[in-house]
């Protein structure tokens, strides 16, 4: 399984409290996650050329991990379709946090993915339910994982409604908010998660990490036929034509 983690990487350089927080990026911290539960990843960052995802790496990828936030705008068009080419052949697409607003996002879902949000001098306490226990995205995962600190995102969120819904949140404010929403594009299967503000720790929780797991290994999963990649437009008739 080849996994890419890309990330904007523009937070941990400008602001000291996130750089605090994730010194290797935070596409690091997701690394280091996944690699805790034996995936290796490698990371593609917005300034690279290409934004780190040429045609040729693109080819070779399973998974793509999408982390953005400020520079949305700064995201080429040719880029955002090169990628959802991927996707609707068969990659994989994990989109977390304020990556709903990420080109690539709005492009597949078709709608403005607005939704509510609120900013807390400290964060607010936020607790992931599965609502869909026996979910692949959900496996090794308790009852509900309680973040201490969180951004509120809440409803209504302007999405279709998802083909699988595994996780919902609530806050202590009292909102909602689908948090963990599967779709199928094309051959390629994404899943939007959405814990994982910048000025808070949430990739080194243990069950965020387990759940970023097992999404990539959901989002990589073959189709019931075994086959991902190989589309045929053409086949031999069956009965003769002439």
């Amino acid at each position: 399984m080849k996994v890419v983690v890309w990330n904007e990487y523009r937070h941990e350089r400008q602001a000291e409290t996130v750089t605090k927080l994730y010194p290797d990026g935070i596409h690091g911290a997701i690394k280091a996650g996944l690699a805790a539960h034996g995936i290796a990843a490698d990371a593609a960052t917005l300034d690279e050329p290409e934004h780190g995802l040429p045609a040729a790496r693109l080819d070779q990828t399973d998974v793509l991990f999408w982390w953005g936030h400020r520079a949305h705008a700064e995201v080429d068009d040719a880029v955002v379709e090169r990628v959802q080419r991927r996707v609707l052949a068969g990659m994989g697409l994990v989109v977390l946090h304020s990556g709903h607003h990420s080109k690539i996002f709005r492009r597949l879902m078709g709608t403005s993915c607005n939704l509510v949000w609120r900013v807390a001098p400290n964060g607010e306490r936020e607790r992931l339910w599965p609502i869909d226990p026996g979910h692949a995205l959900a496996a090794g995962i308790g009852p509900c994982i309680e973040l201490p600190a969180s951004e509120m995102y809440g409803e209504p969120f302007d999405v279709p409604a998802p083909d699988e819904l595994v996780f919902i949140s609530w806050y202590q404010g009292g909102e909602v908010f689908r948090s963990g929403c599967c779709y199928r594009r094309g051959r390629g299967r994404i899943f939007y998660f959405s814990p994982g503000h910048e000025t808070y720790p949430i990739y080194h929780e243990p069950a965020i990490q387990q759940v970023l797991a097992n999404a990539a290994r959901w989002a990589a999963a073959p189709h019931a036929d075994g086959s991902r990649l190989d589309v045929q437009n053409r086949r031999e008739p069956l009965e003769r034509l002439d």
